[in-house]
């Protein structure tokens, strides 16, 4: 669980210089240049992916049950899960509507990501996983949105092809995850499997 939390802090705690504390990136910048400071970045993340997945696989050895979520909430992950895909797509396709509405789909992706694990795990480390995930998720767009208040810049107008490019794509990648097998691979677990019956 140590291994998880310290994943935890390191990864978001990078990713969220950016939008939560731009003085400390900044600084860093300044310190080190533009490319010693990204090779910092990607190392604090990569420790943090490293130790949040470990400690992830190893807490899941030996759950800790907070809740048994209702059978349902599995099929609402499923849905959300579909949401999340289409949002992630959205956030490369360029000139879709998507984007141009939401500023930020990348972030809206992981806020409905999270949310979507946290209604069908009650394990200690999920709702530590998922759940710093949420509240990460939620700081970094509310300060997105600040920032494009403040800055007035205007989102570029988006496209119906667009549009129908990111929705078919992140459906595609959605059933990838669900029956392609890419969940299991990843994760270990079968979404369908556990939704079902």
């Amino acid at each position: 669980m140590l291994q998880l939390l310290l994943g935890l802090v390191l990864f978001l705690g990078i990713h969220s210089l950016q939008s939560l504390a731009p003085q400390v990136r900044q600084d860093g910048i300044a310190r080190w240049g533009a490319l010693g400071y990204k090779a910092v970045y990607a190392a604090i993340s990569l420790l943090g992916l490293y130790l949040l997945v470990q400690g992830y696989g190893q807490a899941r050895l030996d759950p800790v049950v907070l809740w048994t979520p209702p059978r349902g909430m599995q099929h609402a992950t499923i849905l959300l899960m579909w949401l999340a895909m289409v949002l992630l797509v959205a956030t490369y396709v360029p000139g879709n509507q998507i984007k141009a509405k939401l500023r930020h789909p990348m972030t809206l992706s992981v806020k409905v990501w999270a949310l979507g694990h946290l209604l069908s795990n009650g394990n200690l480390a999920d709702v530590l996983l998922f759940g710093g995930f949420l509240v990460w998720s939620v700081l970094v767009f509310r300060a997105a949105r600040k920032r494009d208040h403040q800055n007035l810049h205007s989102a570029p107008e988006g496209k119906l092809l667009g549009t129908l490019l990111a929705v078919v794509v992140g459906t595609g990648v959605w059933a990838a995850f669900l029956m392609g097998g890419l969940h299991v691979w990843l994760v270990g677990v079968m979404p369908f499997t556990r939704a079902g019956g």
